[in-house]
């Protein structure tokens, strides 16, 4: 798993995926932060808060997650390289872990930089420091556990086909259904006695809860849940692949 993991990181950085990744992110929310005239600017809200951040970043990683995991299982069918992962001494959920973290932890590092808007927008306020510190922490933490979860479905996605372009395709439209799908579920007409049940199966609700700056374990336990089922379900895919070959 460890080589996997090496050889992705490796290649985020090597054909300049990992920076264009992490400038993207950094640039996009800087320009509606701090330039962009509007209600999201906070030199114009009058508020010092990280409340844009929040809401634009799970938008921001909706396409930027899928864009970095298109192209991890797709590119290695495509080029018959899949084939050479396996003649080695590693298992199917060794390589997808280790292409999913490698994911999580481009995702780590594009994150880091947000220290940058904490520190400025803590200064900023009219008393300095009045911000809220665990609400902020919780988004941080709510995010990480938000684009883990992008992970796990963009490498499900890019493990359905061998054409990156509908990997990315496929992943944008399962993290759009986990992140507003099951929100918009909730109102159907017919399953307004189950509507609490059907939002809590979807990201936001629980995103919305860490971001309270309260980190309960049922959240917790909810991402690594759907991490888990993703992760199991491209193992699957892989392993039904195998078979229908080798019978």
């Amino acid at each position: 798993m460890f080589a996997i993991f090496r050889k992705e990181i490796s290649g985020f950085f090597s054909n300049l995926t990992g920076y264009i990744v992490i400038i993207v992110f950094l640039l996009f929310n800087s320009l509606f932060m701090w330039v962009f005239p509007g209600e999201w600017n906070i030199l114009d809200s009058g508020y010092a808060s990280l409340d844009t951040l929040f809401f634009l970043s799970p938008w921001v990683f909706m396409f930027l997650v899928p864009a970095v995991t298109m192209r991890m299982i797709a590119e290695e069918k495509r080029l018959g390289t899949i084939e050479l992962i396996y003649s080695r001494p590693i298992t199917e959920r060794g390589i997808i872990y280790g292409k999913y973290f490698a994911s999580v932890t481009l995702v780590l590092l594009a994150l880091l930089p947000g220290v940058i808007y904490y520190i400025s927008v803590f200064h900023l306020g009219e008393s300095p420091g009045n911000l809220d510190r665990g609400g902020t922490l919780g988004s941080f933490f709510g995010l990480f556990f938000l684009a883990s979860v992008y992970a796990s479905a963009g490498i499900f996605a890019s493990s359905l086909t061998d054409n990156q372009v509908i990997a990315f395709i496929l992943a944008v439209l399962i993290c759009f259904v986990l992140y507003m799908g099951f929100d918009s579920f909730a109102y159907l007409p017919g399953l307004k006695k189950l509507d609490e049940f059907v939002i809590r199966l979807g990201i936001n609700e629980h995103y919305k809860s860490i971001s309270r700056g309260v980190i309960d374990i049922k959240d917790i336990i909810y991402f690594v849940s759907v991490v888990a089922f993703f992760n199991e379900a491209t193992r699957f895919h892989l392993l039904s692949r195998k078979w229908k070959k080798n019978s």
